[in-house]
């Protein structure tokens, strides 16, 4: 089977606040490591009303120390707005706390908003740099960088797997650097699969990965109807189309009332379209449009989000979704 792995952006819903998202976030990787996931990763966002997870590298500690087994990573740690030193040092704490269970995974994008990329100090310029930058990412690890007499302690010497995180273009440089590649199908199926067998054909084998290896991150929902199971996504698939429009990510808000909103025939068509490529439905009805995905770029890995506004249905949905892949659940 696949390996299904989870990704939580730490959503903040309207009835709570970052910190009970934060808390949910945590135990939400407690249980799904109980369902048998084979990782748990937390991303990074600055500025965004509706996500708590600012601080993943932090983050990923407070999982990794609630957990005992599942691997834990970041998806992922944004690296234009940061330091490489700084971020070799923080995944070599994380390595060396929780040994053979940590994952870098390296995004390139930058502050959503102008107020924010001018407060982190950087700009959309220092994402073309991003290449540059994960170069010398790795190269703290293996003490090959341009900096004599600097050690990136406790980092140097140990190998934490790194990601690179990307759409089109930047499947091209984790092909060129050797790594893994995680890609979303935000842009189609055609172009998921156009940038996936560019990778596969332009891979170099390196020191971090022999040979190719995709996972392919999607919103999956599963529930008894089809209509439950797309009602899942309402909150956060809003929450997405209103970013579009407002240029604020909000907290998410119950999805009846999202469905009772007087949204524009644009707002509606948005929503409509973000639901239509997400992946919903049965047990039987996921299981057969996942297979289809897994099979359209051989995906060597699914890494599911579900950013459900009731918790417990998220679970349940989750649960099925293990079911479904026939993962090992533990006591």
């Amino acid at each position: 089977m696949t390996p299904i792995s989870v990704l939580d952006r730490s959503p903040v819903r309207r009835d709570g606040g970052p910190a009970r998202a934060l808390r949910d976030t945590v135990a939400f990787a407690a249980a799904v490591e109980r369902l048998g996931y084979h990782r748990f990763w937390v991303s990074e966002h600055h500025g965004v009303p509706g996500v708590a997870g600012s601080a993943p590298t932090v983050l990923a500690a407070a999982v990794a120390g609630a957990t005992r087994r599942i691997r834990v990573g970041t998806g992922g740690v944004m690296l234009p707005n940061h330091r490489p030193l700084v971020v070799a040092e923080q995944f070599g704490v994380l390595e060396a706390l929780y040994p053979g269970r940590i994952d870098m995974g390296l995004g390139r994008s930058v502050g959503f908003t102008g107020g924010v990329r001018a407060a982190l100090g950087h700009g959309k310029e220092d994402a073309e740099d991003f290449g540059a930058q994960v170069r010398e990412l790795l190269g703290f690890f293996t003490g090959e960088h341009a900096y004599p007499g600097v050690h990136a302690y406790p980092a140097e010497g140990l190998r934490v797997p790194p990601f690179l995180l990307a759409t089109g273009s930047g499947a091209d440089l984790a092909a060129e650097l050797g790594l893994p590649l995680v890609i979303a199908p935000v842009r189609g199926e055609r172009a998921l699969v156009e940038a996936v067998t560019r990778y596969r054909d332009g891979f170099r084998a390196s020191e971090w990965a022999r040979e190719p290896y995709v996972v392919v991150s999607t919103a999956i929902a599963v529930a008894d109807s089809a209509a439950d199971a797309r009602r899942l996504l309402v909150s956060e698939a809003w929450a997405t189309v209103y970013s579009r429009s407002h240029g604020v990510f909000p907290p998410l808000a119950p999805p009846a009332e999202v469905l009772d909103l007087p949204m524009t025939d644009r707002e509606r068509k948005r929503l409509e379209e973000t639901l239509d490529g997400q992946i919903s439905g049965t047990p039987a009805e996921v299981g057969e449009r996942l297979g289809k995905l897994v099979d359209s770029v051989a995906a060597d890995e699914i890494l599911a989000t579900t950013a459900a506004y009731d918790q417990s249905a998220r679970l349940d949905s989750f649960a099925a979704l293990a079911e479904l892949a026939g993962l090992r659940i533990s006591a």
